[in-house]
């Protein structure tokens, strides 16, 4: 009775954000059939990588045949920002080596946005564990969905690969409601904006960079203070 009581309530948690996740699968989906891949690729994208941010990127480097260094720099700082969500992600209600295992590969933006509530660190292993897997099952089946019908959708529309900057700017938004920190709001525009006007596209390591020395100076700060 209690394990289904989690997977009920698992699934409801995972539908605030499956249809964001969906929506992007789908899109991602499609731009994978227009890169001249077969579908069974995204798939492959969708299950074995599962990041999706990540494999929009990855998707242009492979159709490039980018060097594997450069392949795992760019995948070592796209996901940089998983060191942060493991400082307050229940990974700690989740006991077992290959549940555990599991739990980390699948923290995504989606599961941490749900988790981040200080009542989920009192939710169960299962409650936890299913959450992730319903927003896998999400991606991996809207992604094979949008490679199915990639085909049918008119080569003329534009803007697919949209739609991962619009779920973090969704995300972005509710984390802004939630918490209200206006000062760290705008520091991480103002390094964004820095790091497009000195760098132009290689402007992602340097904004992370220096947003990442605000908090962790903010932190110290504060620390002290206390």
């Amino acid at each position: 009775m209690a394990a289904a009581q989690d997977v009920r309530r698992a699934l409801r948690d995972s539908l605030s954000v499956g249809f964001a996740a969906a929506a992007m699968g789908m899109a991602f989906g499609v731009l994978v059939t227009r890169s001249g891949l077969h579908w069974w690729w995204a798939t492959i994208f969708a299950s074995v990588i599962f990041a999706g941010s990540l494999e929009f990127l990855l998707l242009g480097m492979v159709t490039a045949v980018a060097p594997l260094g450069q392949v795992a720099v760019a995948a070592f700082l796209v996901n940089f920002r998983h060191v942060f969500y493991a400082l307050s992600f229940p990974l700690h209600r989740v006991p077992g080596a290959a549940a555990k295992a599991y739990s980390t590969f699948a923290l995504t933006d989606e599961a941490y946005a749900v988790t981040a509530r200080p009542e989920a660190q009192a939710w169960s292993r299962a409650r936890i564990l299913w959450l992730q897997a319903f927003v896998h099952l999400y991606w991996a089946g809207s992604v094979t969905l949008g490679a199915l019908g990639g085909t049918l959708i008119p080569p003329a529309v534009n803007g697919l690969d949209f739609a991962v900057t619009a779920l973090f700017l969704v995300l972005g938004i509710d984390a802004f409601r939630a918490r209200r920190d206006l000062p760290a709001a705008a520091v991480a525009v103002a390094c964004a904006l820095v790091g497009h006007v000195v760098f132009g596209e290689q402007m992602l390591v340097a904004a992370l960079g220096m947003f990442t020395a605000f908090l962790l100076a903010r932190y110290a700060i504060a620390r002290r203070r206390a």
